[in-house]
């Protein structure tokens, strides 16, 4: 079955749908300024249509405007996703050589975030020498410091915040022992997937790309790729590689990473998963996959790549898998799955990934319909966003999906 909508024709569509930014509920001021689901994460997809020409800056501006709208908050819970790396982020994705808008803002939004990952880092030192396990928020990409290093990498990319961030990450890929459970991946957490309080012996390692050790891992390998780097740092990717060898799963539609471990899983050297995860950008092959490429390429390791790049291929290409998808959005829907395999085909040594995209691009078109959700993460201005890289076929040109660490 093929659609007879083209993905720009589909575009344009959600553009119309998305005009107008409505005002965050009154007892979620801070709402506007969320790259998941607020005005931050929408006006992204308008900033991307301004910059290319298919839309205006007038439009991009009634939604950058509602996301500072408020007073944007710095607080040590700010990161990517939310506050003023979130809007920093937006406005650095509007900035352009010939015209500097938003520059000004930007620029003294840099100091802030600046102080924000050294506190951060700070935190996250006091944590390890207590002895205690990490938690999400502490090395994500939403809120943590993988997310705030995707925009030092941006913007000061050979600053000291800079370098305490990779170097933290670095050191959370050192083992740990906890509790008597004895050794731990650095990265260990003690709660639950969904943030729950787990009680002991639990906790577990997360292998997603959202919220687990392949979110550094796309950080360290793009920071080694652009030249940038701290003590330690190759042995830190070869490290977290070496668990995904250990990890990987051999299935009869290819290559597969569990989700997450618990102790158990850990100390049996079996997990629990028998089957695939949906494909998916936050958990799924397509953004573990991504993390390997992206990783081994940095490491030189051509074996390694072609691994992964035929995991994902094989993973995007399976009618059982594709089968489990069940909505368009960049978290776990079509238009991550679509925005992943499309940077990881622009990088590939093998033909597959760019045969898969005729397909991806076809199944995104036809499942996209606007929504009541106009958000990023899993609303209507992700879904448009990769409709707009299936059209041009083309990098982005605002380089919106360094939010996802895919670039």
């Amino acid at each position: 079955m093929t659609t007879t909508t083209s993905p720009a024709t589909a575009a344009d569509s959600f553009a119309r749908h998305l005009t107008t930014p409505t005002p965050p509920p009154e007892d979620k001021p801070w709402a506007a300024q969320s790259l998941a689901v607020g005005a931050a994460g929408t006006a992204l997809f308008h900033i991307e249509r301004a910059r290319s020409g298919t839309g205006t800056w007038q439009q991009a501006h009634t939604w950058i405007k509602s996301a500072v709208a408020t007073e944007v908050s710095a607080a040590d819970t700010s990161g990517l996703y939310l506050g003023a790396p979130a809007v920093a982020f937006m406005l650095d994705c509007a900035v352009t050589s010939e015209v500097p808008r938003y520059q000004d803002a930007l620029s003294a939004m840099d100091g802030h975030i600046t102080k924000l990952a050294h506190r951060r880092a700070d935190a996250a030192e006091t944590r390890m020498s207590s002895g205690r396990p990490a938690s999400f928020h502490e090395y994500d990409i939403f809120y943590g410091l993988a997310g705030i290093g995707a925009y030092l990498l941006r913007r000061a990319p050979t600053g000291h915040a800079m370098e305490r961030v990779l170097t933290h990450l670095v050191r959370l890929t050192l083992p740990t022992r906890d509790q008597g459970y004895g050794e731990l991946p650095g990265w260990w957490v003690a709660h639950h997937p969904d943030l729950t309080p787990s009680t002991v012996p639990d906790g577990h390692a997360n292998f997603g790309a959202a919220h687990g050790i392949t979110g550094p891992l796309l950080l360290l390998a793009r920071a080694l790729r652009q030249g940038v780097t701290v003590d330690g740092h190759e042995d830190a990717i070869d490290t977290i590689l070496g668990w995904l060898d250990a990890w990987r799963q051999d299935g009869p539609a290819g290559r597969w990473w569990p989700e997450h471990l618990h102790l158990g899983e850990l100390r049996a050297g079996l997990p629990a998963q028998t089957s695939p995860a949906r494909p998916s950008w936050c958990y799924g092959t397509p953004g573990i996959a991504r993390a390997g490429q992206l990783a081994a390429i940095a490491r030189h390791d051509t074996v390694r790549q072609h691994l992964y790049e035929t995991a994902m291929a094989r993973c995007l290409t399976d009618p059982g898998q594709l089968s489990t998808i069940a909505d368009t959005g960049l978290c776990h829907g079509w238009a991550g799955i679509y925005q992943t395999a499309w940077r990881a085909a622009q990088d590939a040594a093998t033909p597959a990934l760019c045969a898969a995209l005729v397909g991806l691009a076809e199944a995104l078109t036809r499942h996209a319909h606007p929504s009541p959700d106009p958000g990023l993460l899993q609303g209507d201005a992700g879904t448009a966003l990769a409709l707009t890289t299936a059209a041009h076929d083309a990098v982005p040109t605002s380089g919106w999906d360094a939010c996802l660490l895919i670039d």
